[in-house]
């Protein structure tokens, strides 16, 4: 169930052009917007994979805008320095000029994964008079979305980050490996730049040295350095995240703080179910970043609570909403997208109403997660029921002592737009379910065996993003320092 839109309405003549380039017909985080700026009457044209992928069935989408078959995407060059794009701004700028030219009219851009959140910051001066974005740095979004980068800042602002280094050689790599403990993370400092369709994935866990070793040797293939850093052990309630909407002075026009109920996969991965709960630290940490870079626009961050040292560990900064960007829906109806909209359009978002205790459901993968949980939690309806006594506790005390309403949002079902469920479902079954299935065939088959995994960016795909590099970070928001056991063996350069 979605509030109803009771702040000042937004400007139904300023359209908006949803922008996405990493391919993923089943990115729900899309089609959140679709829905959220079309019920507010605004005409919401987005680039989609195909007119009949699940997004593009929304009776709310004027019209899908496709890229050219071969994509937009350049090629980088191999070695320890990369170009710092993944897109063709070139052919990138020719595609959004001929979408700008169908739609008629200067557009709202809001791009919905990193690479789109670069590229568009890059040609927003080329674009000026035919697309409205924020006012920033053209290289502001890779500079958060860049791993590397993000953990030289948190270093800078004493907020928490798993202690990190960035080897220059492959026999480094595997001295990291060793000074920071095995299994580790292993991460490359660019995603986005990723080949599409190879075997390199943006995280994965290093359980030797000897692999440690072989990762870095790919460098050149990943066309970006590789991060290796310490494991923050997961659990349950321990994973976190951060939507916001800020505009000039690091005003926050909406947003919140919430937890991942549910993953996909189990102990990593995407938030299948989420519930907004306020986190005082959390949205600290979110404030000191959006105040550093007087941020404007939306972010999304990945948090992970550490019980070693009792902080949240910042994971991730994308510059673009999250996946589950619809939980942070308050009482008026208000989310970043919709604040986005008013706020490039001249408008003033009322003052945000939160309503903590709220839902986020992404059915396909929170049926994925509870199938694989069943040999710890038992059946999906018992578990589900805990989650809810659970969350009531939660909930209770927020505000004036009084309990918040538990909404639901859920990611693909609506009443008033059904068909990109039934698409979803048909379609995801057919195609996407082959490969979830073969995956909870095997979690199935190995109950005992934890998760160890670190969350993955929401509906990236495999995406992420001060200069320099420190090790450990240090005891940020009031927290104990974490001992400083790790020197960083690289800095690299702005």
């Amino acid at each position: 169930m979605s509030p109803p839109l009771d702040t000042e309405p937004l400007d139904t003549e300023v359209p908006v052009l949803l922008l996405r380039l990493d391919r993923n017909p089943f990115h729900h985080g899309t089609l959140g917007a679709i829905r959220s700026l079309g019920r507010a009457g605004v005409e919401v044209h987005a680039v989609v994979e195909s007119p009949h992928c699940p997004i593009g069935r929304s009776r709310y989408l004027r019209q899908g805008h496709q890229l050219p078959a071969d994509g937009v995407r350049g090629t980088h060059r191999t070695g320890e320095t990369v170009d710092a794009g993944g897109a063709s701004d070139d052919r990138l700028e020719r595609t959004l000029r001929q979408i700008s030219d169908r739609i008629g009219r200067p557009a709202v851009l809001i791009p919905m994964d990193d690479m789109g959140a670069i590229a568009a910051a890059r040609l927003a001066g080329r674009l000026a008079g035919r697309f409205l974005l924020p006012e920033q740095p053209p290289e502001l979004p890779q500079r958060v979305a860049d791993k590397a980068r993000l953990a030289a800042m948190c270093a800078e602002l004493d907020i928490p980050h798993p202690p990190t280094v960035i080897p220059r050689s492959a026999g480094e790599a595997a001295a990291a490996a060793r000074e920071l403990g095995l299994p580790l993370i292993a991460k490359w400092s660019r995603p986005w730049l990723l080949p599409q369709g190879g075997t390199l994935r943006s995280t994965t866990v290093v359980a030797t040295e000897d692999q440690a070793r072989a990762l870095y040797r790919r460098s050149g293939e990943a066309g970006s350095r590789l991060l290796l850093q310490r494991l923050v052990p997961g659990g349950r309630d321990t994973d976190w995240f951060f939507h916001g909407c800020f505009t000039g002075g690091a005003v926050r026009l909406a947003g919140g703080a919430g937890r991942k109920e549910r993953s996909w996969p189990l102990g990593a991965g995407l938030t299948a179910v989420g519930r907004w709960l306020p986190n005082p630290e959390v949205e600290r940490a979110a404030r000191l970043l959006a105040e550093y870079l007087d941020y404007r626009g939306i972010l999304d961050l990945d948090f992970r609570f550490d019980a070693a040292t009792g902080t949240y560990r910042l994971l991730d900064f994308n510059p673009r909403p999250g996946a589950q960007f619809r939980l942070f829906t308050d009482r008026s109806g208000l989310d970043v997208v919709r604040a986005l909209h008013l706020d490039l359009t001249g408008r003033t978002p009322a003052p945000a109403d939160p309503l903590p205790g709220r839902l986020f459901v992404a059915e396909n993968y929170a049926l994925l997660s509870s199938l694989a949980a069943l040999p710890c939690e038992g059946l999906p309806l018992t578990a589900a029921r805990r989650g809810r006594r659970a969350a009531a506790g939660d909930a209770e005390g927020v505000g004036e002592g009084r309990r918040e309403p538990r909404e639901t949002e859920t990611a693909w079902f609506a009443a008033d737009d059904p068909a990109p469920f039934l698409a979803m479902t048909a379609s995801w079954l057919g195609q996407g379910g082959r490969k979830a299935a073969v995956r909870l065939g095997r979690r199935l088959l190995r109950p005992g065996r934890p998760a160890v995994r670190e969350p993955a960016p929401e509906g990236t795909g495999g995406t992420g993003g001060g200069s320099g590099l420190t090790g450990a970070a240090g005891a940020p928001l009031g927290a104990p320092r974490t001992p400083a056991d790790l020197r960083t063996t690289e800095h690299p350069t702005a």
